[in-house]
């Protein structure tokens, strides 16, 4: 009867050191289909006012639930999920995300690294789904930001497909100082290591899979990108446009001109200093840790592929 039961639902322990799924996995099992589980009582989970069912494996003699397989597995607070991810996507900082719901600042920071992990999965889905279909044309330019001081400039090379806007891909890397600021952070920092050349190379191995002698991209003149392009994307076209001065409007990311090549790029830059609180222009929130920005980046494109564009 207990055989019988099972089959019909076909539940699997969760349990990885199951004996089950050891015996199934070796082939000492003859009938990989029978489980063991059988359905054990249910509780009522505050957190979302929901009833949850319970199962019991007769194999490894442990019990365990229906969200024991979801990512928000032992959260107290799954219902702030949906709300904090949309918060941190429209410009409003951590601060004031805690004073709006109610809790603790550590709350938010442990929901914004939660869910920019899923977001960093989800992009690599994307990534995959596309699939065999190459990339016709692409813009690469850098963001510049901070953390902590002027003295520690930061660099964010994007990548956006023309047309839809959709952004594959983004790195955070550190660089150092330029112009009249430069003597002041070596002597107050020390010297600073330029990560930019590394992390290009990086994104453009991701891209190299949907590119191919089709695929064009749209940079500015920059004088290392022909170089950081060559390296891992050799088949690729490249069409460099001369840089123009950001106008007022825009986060001062579109350009004083009246057609712009880089309008995809440039006003998806602008869109994204507009909803990420710590690349604002002229603000008191700056990024402390670069490793955050770029978490905030990554739940940022996901909003941005997904729900935006």
């Amino acid at each position: 009867m207990l055989a019988k039961s099972a089959a019909k639902r076909l539940i699997s322990c969760v349990y990885s050191d199951c004996r089950t799924k050891v015996r199934q996995n070796t082939g000492a099992d003859p009938s990989p289909s029978l489980t063991f589980v059988v359905r054990r009582n249910s509780y009522f989970r505050s957190s979302d006012s929901k009833w949850v069912r319970r199962f019991y494996c007769y194999r490894c003699q442990r019990s365990f639930s229906s969200s024991s397989r979801t990512p928000c597995f032992l959260q107290k607070k799954r219902t702030l999920n949906e709300p904090i991810r949309k918060l941190l996507c429209s410009g409003v900082s951590q601060r004031r995300i805690a004073l709006l719901l109610g809790i603790n600042r550590k709350t938010v920071v442990r929901k914004l690294l939660f869910l920019a992990e899923r977001a960093r999965l989800e992009q690599k889905m994307y990534l995959e789904s596309l699939g065999d279909s190459k990339l016709e044309r692409i813009q690469f330019d850098e963001m510049e930001t901070f953390e902590k001081s002027k003295c520690l400039p930061l660099s964010i090379p994007l990548v956006v497909m023309e047309k839809n806007r959709k952004i594959l891909g983004f790195r955070v890397s550190r660089m150092p100082a330029k112009g009249l600021l430069a003597k002041i952070s070596r002597q107050k920092y020390g010297p600073r290591v330029d990560e930019r050349a590394q992390k290009a190379r990086e994104l453009f191995s991701d891209l190299q899979p949907l590119t191919d002698s089709r695929t064009q991209v749209t940079t500015d003149q920059n004088p290392h990108y022909p170089g950081w392009l060559r390296s891992h994307l050799p088949l690729v076209t490249r069409r460099s446009i001369k840089g123009r001065r950001g106008c007022v409007v825009g986060q001062r990311e579109l350009k004083k001109i009246g057609f712009d090549p880089l309008f995809d790029l440039n006003h998806t830059c602008a869109m994204i200093r507009a909803n990420v609180n710590r690349l604002f222009r002229q603000t008191w929130c700056t990024t402390k840790r670069p490793d955050r920005l770029e978490a905030h980046l990554y739940l940022y494109v996901q909003f941005h592929n997904f729900e935006l564009t």
